[in-house]
């Protein structure tokens, strides 16, 4: 049994407990005995604060075996309160304690990970895509319900606070971070986790939401490498929908399957790598890593798209891959 349970199940009894004692001093008293009275008297003799009795019990042999009942009834009803409520305040605080030690550790130990800022429904979106392809990350919000309702995702590490504290950023370990995304219901909160980060990183990638799309280019001057409006994302959505559904279903079919986990990736190809100075052909990137190659972008931002099989890969490079 959970320690909310417990005490609930505790403070229960003793409601069962108070009613029964008043129900026996107002029958067993006699008519003089007023319903003030036997509560009266029910509550300091389970209480054990032994003010008097108000109902004499010697009156009758009855009802002070009754009261013996209560007496000892009482005490161990009382105990098992007090012992519920010491370990629903104690045993709660410490298991907070320790499970904010555990984050801090994980979170220490975390590098190139990705600080999602933001417990909201965009970050439920962007905690299961991150989850699912097998990247670390944590995530900020100052609502401790939405963190509670988001950590049912998976085992991940979370911090409460807000995203836009230098301090709250640097434990996340932004220093050591591959990338952030804020994604806070009002823009004005994620232009300020923006020019927060950029200012604590001038390499880190950050990418907002923004609920107005003239806020776009605020964010991008922020120091925001992309900025994403739902409301334009949702209406392309809709205009594919009536275009080109085969493409939608194609798309939806590849990101929610539940067998494998097919995505559309980037390889980047440093200075010095192995592949450098071979053509994509030799690479032979389908029969080792069944990898198709999409696109082909060069450092001078040029993309070209179906590279063929003589294109010639290079430092800096990078592969869109399926």
């Amino acid at each position: 049994m959970d320690l909310r349970r417990q005490l609930l199940t505790s403070l229960s009894l003793l409601c069962v407990v108070v009613a029964a004692a008043v129900v026996g001093y107002k029958l067993l008293g006699g008519p003089e005995v007023t319903l003030l009275d036997a509560i009266y008297m029910a509550v300091i003799t389970i209480a054990t604060v032994g003010y008097g009795e108000v109902v004499d019990t010697g009156a009758h042999h009855s009802l002070r075996i009754f009261n013996i009942f209560v007496i000892l009834f009482g005490i161990g009803i009382m105990l098992y309160v007090f012992s519920a409520s010491t370990a629903f305040i104690v045993e709660g605080e410490l298991k907070d304690i320790f499970r904010r030690r555990k984050m801090l550790k994980q979170v220490r130990d975390m590098h190139n990970h990705f600080i999602v800022c933001g417990a909201g429904e965009t970050g439920h979106y962007v905690v299961e895509e991150l989850r699912k392809t097998g990247h670390s990350f944590m995530v900020i919000d100052h609502d401790q319900t939405r963190l509670e309702k988001i950590q049912h995702l998976g085992d991940f590490p979370v911090l409460l606070g807000d995203a836009a504290d230098e301090e709250i950023l640097s434990t996340a370990g932004l220093g050591r971070a591959r990338g952030l995304v804020t994604v806070l219901p009002e823009d004005r909160d994620n232009l300020l986790v923006t020019v927060t980060a950029r200012q604590m990183s001038s390499t880190l990638r950050i990418v907002a939401r923004c609920t107005e799309a003239r806020m776009a280019d605020k964010l991008i001057r922020a120091g925001a490498n992309s900025a994403v409006s739902p409301s334009m994302i949702g209406g392309l959505r809709l205009a594919s929908e009536l275009i080109r559904p085969h493409v939608v279903s194609f798309l939806d079919l590849m990101l929610r399957d539940q067998v494998k986990t097919f995505r559309v990736e980037e390889i980047a190809l440093p200075e010095g790598s192995p592949w450098a100075g071979k053509t994509l052909h030799e690479t032979d990137l389908h029969r080792r890593f069944e990898l198709l190659a999409l696109a082909l972008r060069k450092p001078d931002g040029q993309m070209k798209y179906n590279p063929h099989g003589d294109d010639v890969l290079a430092g800096g490079d990078v592969l869109v891959v399926l």
